[in-house]
């Protein structure tokens, strides 16, 4: 604990410095037997893995791992295993002494004899890589009879590494047993540099594997790319073409082939991404072991270089398809719409116009009704004016009522004109 006038801590500080001790590589000594081991897994299949591995605990009496243990190393006595929890799958790795004498007349064992076959056999997820390392501490063992005993000559691959110190063998070939099969002669590698050139060792092979499962996913993206494209072209050639009529259905295919090329993208970028990492991280690691060439033989970068940069190669292309295939898509889509934005605009312009003529031809009937307003209106007034006056007659008005409505005649149209006039303007030319 900090003490106590120690600044308040990040709630994820521990975490993150130990971090850099993660997944540290252990000294080890030759003779050793190695079995590694990754299986595929997802989400469900992780935790099922922390749980088999606890039952292995359990069963020899062993503190189980807690729930965020990520990496476990335990001795079991007659082999040690080393558990380690990743994104996407899980990597277990056995280790036994073997007697150097293994490889004098028979092909050695392998540290999977010595694990419970049952539990083994229960392993959680789908093995993704399997490999035996067998690491010797001499160069007494030539080429020759790791060829006859253990290796197939016609695909073998040796260099050395370490900077000189070690020799390493492979045939990257899966042997009768499910295993592919490294040979390593440490020479005078110390313990600890031993335990980081295998760390290193199993992680080629399992980056490899890794890296390649986007292969898989760009085969079958290459073929719905393929129909995409021959449709897009054919969308955009129609709408070369396309009357008014036409163009609901065209933008109706556009808009079902965008949803299907981002639908394919977004179940892909991820495998594509994920393969990219692993690829640069099997290229450092390879780096990381300091290869040189052993005469007449191939060594593991150029091997690894020539074989996986068409696999690369795909599956980087496919990830630029669909990017180039998504953007055009856009970009058609984008013509689509403005073009029928236009024809939109167009129609409302025209709409605009017929409305206009409807107004002003609605002006002019108003103005032609304005006048007979005027007339009737006035009709109605003086006719008001003359009973009026005939009323007016019996109080002493000197005129008769045809006279008073004929002088007035010339008053009231004036000012119903005005007033009609007066009220127009006040309701269409208010500001």
């Amino acid at each position: 604990m900090p003490p106590s006038n120690h600044p308040m801590q990040h709630p994820h500080r521990v975490m993150l410095h130990n971090e850099i001790h993660a997944r540290p590589p252990e000294a080890l000594a030759a003779p050793l037997a190695i079995a590694h081991i990754v299986m595929l897994a997802d989400a469900a299949g992780r935790e099922a893995s922390r749980a088999h591995v606890a039952a292995l605990l359990r069963d020899h009496h062993m503190a189980l791992p807690d729930a965020q243990t990520t990496h476990l190393r335990m001795d079991f006595g007659a082999f040690r295993i080393r558990w380690e929890l990743h994104t996407e799958f899980v990597s277990w790795t056995f280790m036994v002494p073997t007697p150097t004498e293994a490889f004098g007349e028979r092909e050695p064992a392998s540290a999977i004899d010595a694990v419970p076959h049952e539990w083994l056999a229960a392993l959680p997820g789908q093995c993704l890589c399997s490999l035996n390392l067998w690491v010797l501490p001499t160069h007494q063992f030539g080429s020759g009879s790791l060829v006859k005993h253990v290796l197939h000559e016609d695909t073998l691959v040796a260099s050395t590494v370490a900077d000189g110190h070690g020799e390493l063998y492979t045939d990257f070939a899966i042997h009768a047993d499910g295993f592919s099969r490294m040979v390593l002669l440490a020479g005078g590698l110390a313990p600890r540099r031993l335990g980081r050139l295998v760390q290193r060792l199993l992680e080629i092979e399992t980056y490899r594997m890794a890296a390649l499962l986007g292969l898989p996913a760009a085969r079958e993206a290459s073929q719905v790319l393929a129909s995409a494209e021959r449709e897009l072209a054919e969308l955009a050639q129609s709408i070369r073409s396309a009357t008014r009529e036409d163009e609901p259905l065209l933008l109706d295919r556009l808009t079902r082939l965008a949803g299907e090329v981002e639908s394919q993208h977004a179940a892909t970028h991820s495998r594509f991404s994920a393969s990219a990492a692993y690829f640069e991280l099997l290229d450092k690691r390879i780096a990381d072991i300091d290869e040189s060439r052993l005469a007449g033989m191939q060594t593991i970068g150029e091997f690894m270089d020539r074989r996986l940069t068409p696999a690369r190669s795909t599956c980087a292309w496919s990830a630029r398809r669909q990017d180039a295939l998504s953007q055009r898509v856009s970009r058609i889509s984008n013509l689509l719409r403005t073009r029928v934005e236009i024809e939109q605009q167009q129609s409302s312009q025209a709409l605009l116009a017929t409305m206009n003529s409807r107004q002003d031809l609605q002006l002019k009937m108003q103005s032609t009704v304005e006048g007979l307003s005027v007339a009737a209106i006035s009709y109605y007034i003086v006719g008001l004016v003359s009973y009026l006056a005939k009323g007016a007659q019996y109080g002493g008005w000197p005129f008769s009522a045809e006279i008073t409505a004929a002088v007035a005649i010339p008053f009231v149209v004036g000012g119903v004109w005005w007033s009609l006039r007066r009220l127009h303007h006040s309701l269409f030319h208010k500001s």
